[in-house]
């Protein structure tokens, strides 16, 4: 921590302030709260209640309204600070009409004191709404949107390895006439949007009867040019004499592809990998088109369900939406040096 604190506040001056040093840490300020604002305020909005996300202006941290047990009334009441001609106290709302807040003093309970509602402002201490992320698991069905997002991402992600790696390694070693042109055609299958090919993707998976399955959404999303190029050429470094070798001690093609090619594109396996997690879990689209059924839902389309027509369940929404990213954020936390290994080593050959 001390090596870290120092090379965050080390200066070009040395012990004097350089005009070049304030700039850089303006310029990196910036540059984390552009970065890191929104997902701040988005973590922070998911522990508001659905009063507090309807307030304007809005506020950066999490409130919740005090309230008082009075004598006399049922339930716990709203307190309120009220500044008018008496001063300023602290009073707890009975009931409202119209403008005039009818209110009594939590000390003084049978006298009621009628109060204009633009003279008084809630009681609110720093709270955080917990139920927006116990809810959706205990009252709903989150914790089965999570096992299916769990499954596609899982089992995806594994044929997704190995498929486009046999495909990667075809291409980068065996020698057959073609072999450039079917390279280009995966390539050029990059520039086609998913919006063309949604109907007859759509046509051949009702066909097959893969409708309302989660092998319906994992099966079309296997095969991606962006893995096989990417294998490809990290492939393309690795000597053919070690594979001729191989043959000669009578290795089959199997056992070159499994033993030999795939431990050595083990960095470029970790990227195909963890890009295929993210997009597996941020899938939106595709699911929502194969899945009509609650209980095969994945973890977007659920979130989907908190959208109504007239109705936005916003505290339900931003708390999962939380959820949702920490995987990711994980993904990219720990194996980021994965990502940066594998794809500067693509580009060698």
């Amino acid at each position: 921590m001390s090596s870290l604190a120092a090379f965050l506040t080390r200066r070009r001056g040395g012990a004097r302030w350089d005009w070049t040093d304030a700039v850089t840490f303006l310029w990196l300020a910036a540059g984390v709260f552009i970065m890191f604002g929104p997902a701040l305020w988005l973590v922070l909005s998911s522990l508001k209640s659905p009063a507090q996300l309807s307030e304007f202006p809005p506020t950066l941290l999490p409130y919740e309204a005090r309230t008082a047990e009075v004598p006399g009334y049922d339930r716990p009441l709203p307190l309120f600070v009220v500044t008018d001609e008496a001063g300023t106290r602290t009073l707890a709302e009975v009931r409202r009409v119209g403008t005039v807040a009818q209110m009594v003093d939590p000390e003084n309970p049978a006298e009621i004191v009628r109060v204009n509602i633009a003279n008084r402002t809630p009681d609110r201490a720093v709270g955080a709404s917990w139920g927006n992320y116990l809810d959706p698991f205990l009252r709903f069905d989150f914790l089965r949107y999570t096992q299916n997002s769990v499954f596609v991402t899982v089992v995806a992600t594994l044929i997704t390895l190995l498929t486009n790696s046999m495909a990667a390694f075809a291409l980068s070693k065996y020698s057959f006439r073609g072999r450039n042109a079917v390279m280009l055609l995966i390539v050029a299958t990059l520039m086609i949007p998913l919006s063309v090919i949604l109907v007859p993707l759509y046509s051949i998976v009702a066909g097959v009867g893969l409708m309302n399955s989660l092998w319906g959404v994992i099966l079309p999303t296997v095969a991606t040019p962006t893995g096989v190029f990417l294998l490809r050429q990290y492939m393309l470094t690795i000597p053919d004499e070690l594979l001729e070798a191989a043959r000669m001690d009578h290795a089959s093609e199997w056992q070159i592809y499994w033993r030999i090619v795939l431990p050595l594109t083990a960095p470029a396996l970790a990227v195909l990998a963890i890009f295929s997690v993210v997009w597996r879990w941020n899938d939106f689209l595709w699911p929502l088109i194969v899945l009509s059924r609650q209980e095969v839902y994945t973890l977007q389309v659920g979130l989907n369900a908190y959208a109504g027509e007239l109705n936005v369940q916003w505290h339900y929404l931003l708390a999962m939406t939380v959820i949702t990213m920490i995987p990711v954020v994980l993904v990219f936390v720990f194996l980021q040096r994965f990502i940066t290994a594998g794809i500067a080593g693509t580009g060698l050959k």
